[in-house]
């Protein structure tokens, strides 16, 4: 398999609160790769480094061969980052926001005009196009979040908790979503506290607590750590075991 991103030494300090700590990890071409973790884990805080939003304290992101940080301009049109707070603009429609966010990879013209439309059917809001975004529902606001993503055709999609505060029925639909995308080629990295979601469509998962990586491996592999019998356990009951804490009272 060939590695699309690979963390080293990934560390992040504020003062003297180390909030990453030492992260390493090899994500490969094609997965749908999973992070698990209490609210205050670390995954938003790695989500930006990998995305050099954030500047890591110290160790390295190397996507696509290369270290992200000294070719930003060049490696950033290969990735899409949906953030946990919603990145669009209530008083743009649906196809503006699109338009924004596609057009800064420098996508222009007819070309411009296919994407968004493509984008807007993707996640199901092509009919609501010419409607604002302060008028939608918070799962509608989710999926166009994603449209403003993937119009540029990114080679890995981080979603960092995207199906936060929505409805069953926008959720199965993001879920789904992430599947076909992942189908069509794109590398995935999902990040959730939700743990029936990343053992839904993650082919691998870490586990993270207290800014450090506990356990890493598919669902099966993760369960054998716990019990020889996969059958009988969870994932949460081996979250709970590896972590001494509930997933959902955090």
């Amino acid at each position: 398999m060939e590695t699309i991103l690979e963390l080293t030494d990934l560390t992040k300090k504020y003062g003297n609160k180390v909030v990453v700590d030492n992260l390493n990890i090899e994500i490969e071409k094609g997965e749908i790769f999973g992070l698990l973790g209490p609210n205050g884990a670390g995954k938003s805080t790695t989500m930006n480094m990998i995305c050099n939003i954030v500047r890591p304290t110290l160790g390295s992101v190397e996507f696509m061969g290369k270290d992200f940080r000294k070719n930003r301009k060049e490696l950033s049109r290969h990735l899409g980052y949906i953030p946990q707070d919603l990145a669009i603009h209530g008083r743009l429609k649906a196809w503006e926001n699109v338009e924004l966010f596609t057009s800064l990879y420098g996508i222009k013209g007819k070309e411009l005009k296919e994407r968004i439309d493509e984008s807007l059917e993707y996640v199901g809001l092509i009919d609501r196009r010419n409607d604002y975004a302060k008028n939608f529902s918070g799962g509608m606001k989710r999926r166009l979040n994603i449209a403003c993503a993937i119009g540029h055709h990114p080679d890995l999609l981080i979603f960092d908790e995207p199906t936060v505060g929505i409805d069953p029925q926008s959720r199965n639909f993001i879920l789904n979503r992430i599947k076909e995308t992942n189908k069509n080629g794109a590398t995935v990295i999902y990040t959730s506290h939700y743990m029936e979601e990343v053992e839904a469509i993650c082919t691998r998962i870490a586990i993270m607590d207290n800014g450090k990586i506990i356990a890493i491996g598919t669902s099966e592999e993760l369960k054998k750590l716990v019990v020889d019998d996969t059958s009988s356990i969870t994932l949460e009951e081996v979250f709970l075991t590896l972590t001494g804490k509930k997933l959902r009272d955090i």
